[in-house]
């Protein structure tokens, strides 16, 4: 069955990498190499647990849980997950990331145990997640997003952040740091809003002020 066991290795990675150029796309922290080797990996682990000790089962007496070592994807694949989310300034990113790569693993688990099917149903799932329930839902909710300005005293600033209030902008929090340029200082700020209020409508707003750069942040 070793072309057999290849051909789920490779299926495997084929379903990660096309979940992983998704992110890639996104320019999210894991990529498609990354997704790639989880589906691989665990495609592998699954194939070892279910047929890697078949040579025990002769000696009388010995059992095997085929599921056993397989198990450990489901908790091992936590480490990478947290390596890809991020906490800093109040805000969590990465966390689709996670879930995703998470989701991979599982992809790669039902394929190296031969359920082709199921990987390619989970893979196309996956990517409507990360996709299309966007395109649907994407007037839903709040959005983050990271503004990078200049202001000349913090008196203005104090002022941005009155008005951002009155326009239904929520300031998470916000930096400054000395700009010799203009003998004032550069802000970077955090706010969150509905998702209506896009970008295009806060760099508006922003534009009375030099140097502006609107991020959005998920």
């Amino acid at each position: 069955m070793t072309w057999e066991f290849i051909l789920r290795l490779f299926v495997a990675a084929m379903l990660g990498a096309v979940i992983g150029l998704d992110r890639e796309y996104r320019a999210k922290e894991a990529g498609y190499r990354t997704h790639f080797l989880v589906a691989m990996g665990s495609a592998l682990i699954m194939i070892v647990s279910q047929y890697g000790f078949e040579d025990i089962l002769t000696h009388k007496g010995m059992g095997l849980d085929p599921a056993r070592i397989a198990a450990q994807v489901v908790s091992g694949i936590g480490f990478i997950g947290a390596g890809t989310i991020i906490l800093q300034k109040q805000m969590v990113r990465g966390l689709t990331t996670a879930a995703g790569l998470w989701a991979t693993a599982g992809i790669g688990l039902a394929v190296g145990s031969g359920m082709y099917a199921i990987g390619v149903a989970a893979t196309v799932l996956t990517l409507i997640g990360l996709e299309l329930l966007s395109l649907f839902f994407g007037g839903l909710g709040v959005k983050t997003l990271m503004i990078v300005f200049t202001v000349e005293d913090k008196e203005v600033l104090s002022s941005i952040i009155g008005k951002l209030g009155g326009k239904g902008y929520r300031v998470v929090n916000y930096e400054l740091a000395d700009d010799p340029s203009i003998h004032g200082y550069k802000v970077s700020m955090v706010v969150k809003s509905l998702r209506k209020r896009d970008e295009y409508n806060l760099l508006v707003f922003m534009q009375q002020f030099p140097q502006t750069e609107v991020k959005k942040i998920e």
